[in-house]
């Protein structure tokens, strides 16, 4: 049965790093021996009861990598489960967003959306992967990011190559940054 088409279209792009997890998850029970959900069945009966001891647990007693462990241990106290799930990724960057301009950076909002309409006008493939503290653009890689640095100043950092697709929306851009620098704030 087809997914039901009422929930609205997120703005925002699912994170590279969701896809990098279902790898993970999915090859997790032929690297180590047990699937995720074994290890966290494993963990909470069997583990020490906080992350940091968790982790450390994980790569002394299991040796597993830093990687591993650390998702492990994070997963096993709840946190991270969105990295392996887009529509919960999607849901959470827009919490994301929402609680990065809370309270006294409320009014940094509209700059934020003015530099976000910027950077996804750049070209078709543009996304943006809100993370807790920045928005990351992607093309094929990070090109630029939008992070509300103090209450009263946005961050706006580029990695600007000229595109043919729009080349009008990066000249724009570059008007906005300081002459040979590629970070500007607002």
């Amino acid at each position: 049965m087809a997914k039901s088409a009422s929930k609205a279209k997120s703005i925002y792009g699912v994170h590279p790093g969701v896809l990098m997890t279902q790898k993970w998850i999915a090859e997790l029970k032929q690297k180590t021996g047990r699937t995720l959900d074994e290890w966290m069945k494993f963990i909470k009966k069997e583990g020490p009861h906080t992350e940091q001891a968790r982790r450390d647990w994980l790569k002394q007693q299991h040796g597993l990598g830093t990687n591993a462990a650390w998702w492990l241990a994070e997963r096993s106290i709840g946190k991270g489960e969105e990295m392996g799930d887009p529509d919960a990724y999607l849901n959470a960057a827009e919490k994301y967003v929402e609680v990065m301009f809370a309270g006294k950076k409320e009014h940094l909002r509209p700059i934020y959306e003015g530099l976000l309409k910027l950077g996804l006008s750049i070209g078709t493939d543009t996304k943006a992967c809100p993370c807790q503290t920045i928005v990351p653009l992607y093309r094929n890689h990070v090109f630029a990011q939008i992070k509300p640095t103090t209450q009263t100043r946005i961050d706006f950092w580029t990695r600007a190559r000229r595109h043919q697709e729009n080349s009008q929306a990066l000249d724009r851009y570059r008007r906005l940054c300081k002459k040979g620098s590629n970070h500007t704030s607002f």
